[in-house]
């Protein structure tokens, strides 16, 4: 009698294990928020990553990093996507347009500048970018106009300066600003165009000019949430997380300005 008895515990017991394991798991489960981020944020996002992880131990972020264009294309296409942090105001209104942004979410966030840099012992004498138009000049990185503002940037500033044509014609074009940054580190290219602050993030490059004033636009930074977000009261959060004053601190440690 009393091993049938145990043997209906036992039983009850295996069949009340899926519950609890179930159980278990939601609580201990954590919320991702994904992040798609200008590539020239990727350093001062893992600093963000880790302050916000601390304060919010249930959250997980989760940065993707890239060209501005080419973020906007994967959230066009229906990318699972939280929240996007573009390095130029276009990108974000394009599609605002197309209602794929929630309401009232977006919102300026910083600022930078645009710079021109070097290998850090180039040595050489160019001063200006005027200059890159310079026979002396072989080849210059910059990103793809048609998706990396940095690179639409930089094609403003050299049609302002009237040699945009022989500029381009001896130009590498990267997808991102890192990857700008990274062929004028290693000496793959002579020049390369950036922001000030992907220059300052590098020891292995220096900053010959920044932009002639009035040259392009200002370079803002917006942030807002996705639409098609199923997360969109904890990104609200992440977001009143970017404008407190500890991210505020971070941001202008690493060179950018904040509304």
């Amino acid at each position: 009698m009393m091993k049938i008895l145990l043997k209906k515990i036992l039983i009850s017991l295996c069949s009340l294990l899926p519950l609890l394991s179930v159980s278990c798991k939601s609580k201990n489960e954590k919320t991702e928020i994904v992040v798609l981020a200008a590539a020239s944020l990727t350093d001062v996002c893992a600093k963000i990553k880790t302050e916000y992880e601390k304060k919010n131990p249930s959250v997980t972020l989760l940065f993707s990093f890239g060209g501005s264009g080419a973020l906007r294309a994967q959230i066009e296409s229906g990318a699972p996507c939280d929240v996007f942090l573009s390095a130029a105001s276009n990108h974000i209104e394009s599609l605002q347009k197309k209602n794929l942004m929630t309401e009232g979410s977006v919102k300026n966030l910083l600022q930078n500048q645009v710079v021109l840099i070097a290998p850090k012992n180039s040595g050489t004498k160019i001063a200006s970018f005027n200059e890159l138009s310079s026979p002396e000049v072989k080849l210059v990185a910059l990103g793809e106009p048609e998706s990396v503002p940095a690179g639409l940037y930089a094609k403003k500033i050299f049609q302002f300066l009237g040699i945009w044509d022989q500029v381009s014609a001896k130009s590498n074009f990267a997808g991102d600003v890192r990857t700008v940054l990274s062929w004028v580190e290693r000496g793959a290219c002579e020049y390369g165009v950036v922001y000030a602050t992907d220059a300052a993030s590098s020891s292995g490059v220096r900053v010959l000019a920044n932009a002639p004033e009035e040259s392009c636009p200002p370079v803002i930074y917006p942030v807002g949430i996705v639409r098609a977000s199923e997360k969109q009261r904890q990104a609200s959060s992440f977001m009143d997380f970017l404008f407190s004053e500890q991210v505020k601190s971070i941001f202008e440690e690493a060179g950018f300005a904040v509304f």
